[in-house]
């Protein structure tokens, strides 16, 4: 049965335009082109924002009774993924810088289909509607391959237990010559399929596809963070004045996502923070800012945006990371692939963003570089967060698989990982998962 709310194959598209109709409606104040690097706290409070004004290139200071943190997540860490440019997990950084605290990051989903040809397409996510409507999935040799791996479900399992099945096709040597596998609509009607899967015909169609006629070629792609800064039911994070909803966070998924329910994330919590958020600013004064904080981080953005002859450009910072959390850190782990994924990241850290740096120094204005250089940093920080959890986690479980830990361990493992700053150092605790309705099996 139909279990979600959506619009066709395009409900993200119907739920933003919604969104953008009603801000211009209500004469909301929005900023646009600002990357706020860093958030102002005082006694266990947020008291602001510090920012860059792209438009300008001016430097920002924002003082703020609330925060709410909505960024989104970080599947740019990885080589394929179905996110956009900015998700580079900035949110869960600043959250914890803050004070606050994350869990779960080894839970990082990877949808079973992405468009593979053409490789300007590659990492385009191809929607779970395309399965819900009858799709199927082929190797090479022309086999409907999830009856050997779930035979029950086929293409409606998990995401997680598809995405291995596809990845399995294609290094077992049984996927397409681009490194997919097919996903087939030409068994259904026409008509159908150019009604119920709009999107998805004009997407392939501009890439001289045409799915009525002949298959998709697809593999999966990191999709979704189910790990996140950690809230209660308000949004709150623990840091008073520090709200944060959507993709930033964890807790709401647990170890996996099932398609379509990113809309508790965005709509329920997301108007959840709206609400808390003004309330509690409502109630509150504002509070002095610490402006050594402030000198602090522009001490910081201009250490990198200064001449320097040894400069490494985040771009090969980020390609190099990519490359590493894909093969190490991705749909298939184990302790030693990890362990070489946490080398590099300690490596990138002591060795790399030392020299981080940018080719035009001359000015903050429109100075894209500057804004990857920052969030480099910020992709290195989650991917070690990441790295990190999925090392101590000797179980597989939702999104995260190991094949040296292949069992999910109820008696061991049904705790989340939480990480926190402790005078600067990352440290983590275990908490037990809150069970109120039914108990796993051990």
């Amino acid at each position: 049965y139909r279990r979600t709310c959506y619009m066709s194959d395009y409900t993200g598209h119907e739920v933003l335009a919604t969104l953008v109709d009603e801000v211009r409606k209500r004469g909301v104040n929005v900023l646009e082109e600002i990357f706020v690097s860093k958030l102002l706290t005082s006694n266990g409070r947020v008291t602001g924002a510090v920012a860059i004004d792209l438009k300008n290139g001016d430097f920002l200071v924002f003082k703020s009774k609330a925060v709410i943190l909505s960024t989104g997540g970080a599947g740019r860490m990885y080589k394929v993924t179905t996110n956009p440019a900015s998700a580079t997990g900035d949110g869960k950084i600043l959250a914890l810088d803050a004070g606050a605290e994350v869990m779960d990051m080894e839970m990082f989903q990877f949808h079973p289909t992405t468009m593979v040809w053409p490789p300007s397409c590659r990492g385009i996510l191809v929607t779970e509607a395309v399965r819900g409507e009858g799709g199927i999935l082929l190797n090479i040799k022309g086999e409907r391959f999830m009856k050997r791996y779930n035979p029950k479900l086929m293409e409606l399992a998990g995401r997680d237990a598809v995405a291995r099945a596809n990845w399995t096709e294609i290094m077992e040597g049984r996927g397409t010559e681009h490194g997919g596998v097919h996903l087939s609509v030409t068994h259904l009607d026409p008509e159908l399929v150019k009604t119920r899967l709009k999107t998805m015909y004009k997407q392939f169609l501009l890439a001289g596809i045409d799915i009525t006629k002949e298959p998709m070629e697809v593999s999966p792609g990191a999709h979704y963070y189910m790990g996140g800064i950690r809230i209660n039911v308000k949004t709150e994070t623990g840091i008073k004045g520090l709200f944060a909803s959507g993709e930033e966070t964890a807790g709401v998924h647990g170890a996996n996502r099932l398609g379509g329910n990113s809309l508790i994330d965005t709509q329920v919590f997301g108007k959840r923070s709206g609400e808390h958020a003004a309330k509690f600013a409502k109630s509150e004064t504002f509070h002095s800012i610490d402006l050594k904080q402030v000198e602090e981080e522009q001490k910081r953005i201009l250490s990198i945006a200064k001449e320097k002859s040894d400069k490494i450009r985040p771009v090969k910072i980020r390609e190099q990371l990519c490359e590493v959390m894909w093969e190490n850190a991705g749909i298939f782990r184990d302790g030693n692939k990890l362990s070489s994924a946490l080398s590099f990241i300690e490596k990138a850290k002591e060795q790399m963003l030392p020299k981080l740096g940018i080719c035009d120094t001359t000015t903050w204005r429109y100075n894209k570089e500057l804004i990857e250089a920052l969030e480099t940093i910020n992709l290195i920080r989650v991917a070690e967060l990441l790295v990190r959890s999925a090392l101590i986690r000797t179980e597989s479980r939702g999104a995260h698989y190991r094949t040296d830990y292949p069992k999910t361990d109820n008696k061991n493992w049904l705790k989340h990982i939480v990480w926190y700053l402790e005078n600067g150092v990352l440290k983590y605790r275990f908490e037990p998962v809150k069970i109120t309705l039914e108990k796993p099996p051990q």
